[in-house]
């Protein structure tokens, strides 16, 4: 195989991979959604800083055990859970 076929081969894997990221993202947040019309309908808060706490924890030792650097891991967590409570935010109206 040449250096270019590998370098298409990998690049093919990183658009699949991409792919399922979004798919996975997008299920995650069909998710979130009914739980922030859950919270709405029972006056419960957008947000729940002892949960996301866990979370964090929780993927950082996921991210670590994958040898994925935590750094990164948490701040992907903290954008998705910024995102998330704006939408529970929102359901609230």
């Amino acid at each position: 195989m040449t250096p270019q076929e590998k370098l298409n081969q990998h690049r093919g894997s990183i658009d699949n991979l991409d792919a399922a990221l979004i798919n996975i993202m997008a299920e995650r947040f069909r998710v979130t959604k009914a739980v922030g019309v859950l919270k709405a309908e029972n006056d419960f808060p957008p947000s729940d800083p002892d949960r996301e706490k866990r979370q964090v924890e929780r993927l950082r030792k996921l991210a670590t055990d994958a040898n994925l650097d935590p750094d990164f891991a948490e701040k992907l967590l903290n954008f998705v859970i910024s995102e998330v409570i704006q939408h529970h935010k929102q359901a609230r109206k």
